[in-house]
């Protein structure tokens, strides 16, 4: 049984770690699966995403920010995705359209009507099977980030992450069947437990 599952949030809310420890789960469970993430995932995602994300002498524009997060998602969903969904496989993506729509739309102030019409090309009408929203209190998630290396979006404003955040919350109250929304700030433990809850019921349908 193939399923796209994607995992959303700000800046510090922990995605990366739990979309891993899903994928773990699902191959201890003996479930074909597979791990991947946006930007980047395919060679050209990767070289795409250095560039958005580390080439900070590069000034883009906030449209030209969209269309390269374009190319890098239809690459993926070309070259990684949709094959592993046509054999079978549990698909678990760090970031997808969402991103796009919370950081360029909710975020940048870019046209949402514009930025759906543009996801719909990028991704081929793929849909996540469901989309778990890590939500943190935009000053925490870049607190938690701060210990590290900061990318180009890491250093934006507050109030441009608390945009995001507010964008993400918007996007999940228009789609309720499809979000999961998660409290980023309880024990990784506890939220690892409730996305396998919810995921383990989806494969048993």
């Amino acid at each position: 049984m193939s399923l796209f599952i994607t995992f959303e949030g700000g800046e510090g809310c922990g995605k990366s770690f739990q979309s891993k420890a899903l994928y773990r789960q699902l191959l201890k469970e003996g479930i074909l699966a597979l791990l991947t993430h946006e930007p980047g995932g395919t060679a050209l995602g990767e070289n795409i995403s250095r560039w958005l994300k580390w080439r900070s002498e590069v000034r883009l524009s906030s449209v030209g920010e969209l269309l390269l997060f374009s190319a890098s998602r239809n690459q993926l969903v070309n070259e990684v995705i949709n094959p592993a969904l046509a054999k079978g496989e549990i698909v678990v993506c760090d970031r997808f359209y969402d991103s796009t729509m919370a950081y360029q739309g909710y975020g940048r102030g870019l046209d949402l009507d514009m930025i759906k019409q543009l996801n719909e090309i990028s991704t081929d009408g793929l849909k996540p099977s469901l989309t778990i929203l890590l939500d943190i209190p935009a000053a925490e998630g870049l607190a938690r980030k701060k210990a590290g290396r900061q990318d180009r979006f890491e250093k934006e404003e507050l109030a441009f992450h608390e945009q995001v955040r507010q964008g993400y919350l918007q996007l999940a109250r228009g789609e309720p069947k499809r979000f999961l929304i998660i409290d980023a700030l309880l024990p990784k433990s506890k939220v690892a437990g409730i996305i396998w809850d919810k995921v383990k019921r989806l494969t048993k349908k």
